[in-house]
């Protein structure tokens, strides 16, 4: 159970990583777009204070003294903090003022955004090229953000407004940001973690008691089927095995009898009936074996996986078994647990193969996977199935197989059932022998 719990946690915790980083990476774009909407509010504002206190007539024509009451305006209001260049346009490109006075006059062509601000107003912001030669003159101050808005002189003709802003002053407010929103995330992740601790907990405890319940009730269908082949066995033993033993003993004196007085027909039918019913002794004594295999500490599970294999190879099948010696040495399995769960899954797998499998030979290995681990092996080479196949007889009541997976996992070893249609079966238990 801790390790269920343990691998969920770490799932969580990596889902709640990837939703951090996944939410930081967000939260900081949208930062970062605030803090371009504030360049752009910024942009509009000193457009409005230079348009409102410094914006002349006189600036559009190139007097100087207008030029440079504008430009005490700029170095007074505008430029220092972030903004570090300032720049006024006329539509046709020329450059009306900047605080860097060898650009005045200088004309350059507008961009498309630039000269369609013109008819639409408003502001935009962009980083700035520092590639194109009005921006020589800012390439020293490293990654910049330029954002422009029109404003009109008192002649109503429009100019275009330019501000270049640090980049790194964007950057500062989308952190100022982040910091004021990634702590309240981190921190509903953090408790959404934590609740998830005693639910995941509480979750693998019912798993677990589900588990051990249905393991017991497997424990107990074994069970239940191993005593109630045991109480059939016996009482066929008991009852019709040794009447019919006892008919077929008396019929051949009988047949001795009339094969004196000179009756051959009547010795013959004697004898017949005597053969078949000795053969039918024989029938229900291999029966009474697949029902319930003999004392298999005292037989031995040699002699067991032998009985098995004998209606088979009466049947015409091929069989094989190979049994390497000490594979449960003397001492071992005092209580018979590794013994009868061998036997089971070699009766179960023969049966299958025999019932359902079309098998035309049938194999038995039993052998050491290790010091004190037993392996058995049931191989035939009938029809097979697929994973949907045996779903399938699951779901219809065949589920022998399952029920002893369960006594496997429970005896602390594995049973694996490798099957293609076509190929065959392959039943292989490995199983401790304390």
């Amino acid at each position: 159970m801790p390790t269920a719990v343990t691998r969920f946690m770490l799932a969580s915790l990596a889902a709640i990583v990837v939703i951090g980083v996944g939410g930081y990476l967000a939260l900081r774009q949208v930062a970062l777009e605030q803090a371009v909407r504030e360049t752009r509010q910024r942009v509009e504002a000193d457009g409005r204070i230079v348009e409102s206190a410094g914006l002349t007539d006189g600036v559009l024509r190139g007097d100087p003294r207008a030029l440079q009451r504008l430009d005490d305006l700029v170095l007074g209001q505008v430029l220092g903090g972030p903004v570090v260049r300032v720049k006024l346009w006329s539509r046709d490109g020329t450059v009306l003022y900047s605080d860097a006075r060898q650009l005045i006059g200088s004309r350059y062509e507008l961009g498309e955004d630039e000269r369609e601000l013109f008819a639409t107003g408003g502001a935009d912001a962009e980083v700035s090229n520092l590639s194109e030669p009005e921006n020589r003159y800012e390439r020293p101050q490293g990654k910049l953000l330029e954002a422009y808005t029109t404003i009109r002189a008192p002649n109503g003709e429009q100019v275009l407004f330019e501000i270049y802003e640090r980049y790194d002053a964007v950057r500062a407010n989308a952190s100022r940001l982040l910091r004021a929103f990634a702590p309240p995330l981190l921190a509903g992740l953090l408790v959404l973690l934590l609740v998830q601790v005693p639910l995941a907990w509480s979750l693998a405890r019912r798993l677990q008691r589900e588990h051990a319940q249905r393991e017991a009730l497997l424990s107990s269908a074994v069970e239940a089927s191993s005593s109630e082949r045991r109480q059939i066995a016996a009482e066929l033993h008991d009852g019709v095995v040794q009447e019919l033993a006892g008919v077929a003993f008396g019929l051949a004196p009988l047949a001795d009898a009339a094969e004196r007085r000179g009756d051959a027909e009547a010795a013959g039918a004697l004898r017949d009936a005597s053969g078949r019913l000795r053969q039918g002794v024989r029938d229900l004594r291999t029966l009474l074996v697949e029902i319930h295999p003999p004392n298999l500490a005292s037989a031995g599970l040699d002699a067991a996986l032998s009985d098995l294999l004998s209606p088979l190879a009466a049947a015409g099948i091929d069989t094989h078994l190979d049994v390497a010696p000490d594979v449960l040495p003397a001492g071992h399995d005092a209580d018979g647990t590794a013994l009868a769960l061998l036997y089971r899954v070699a009766r179960e797998a023969v049966r299958n193969a025999r019932e359902h499998g079309g098998a035309h030979t049938v194999s038995i290995a039993l052998t050491c996977a290790a010091p004190r681990v037993a392996r058995l092996v049931v191989h035939d080479d009938g029809r097979g199935f697929s994973a949907d196949q045996r779903e399938r007889a699951e779901a219809a009541g065949h589920v022998g197989l399952r029920l002893l997976e369960g006594l496997a996992v429970e005896a602390g070893g594995t049973l694996r059932v490798d099957s293609t249609p076509g190929t065959g079966t392959t039943v292989t238990l490995e199983v401790p022998a304390p």
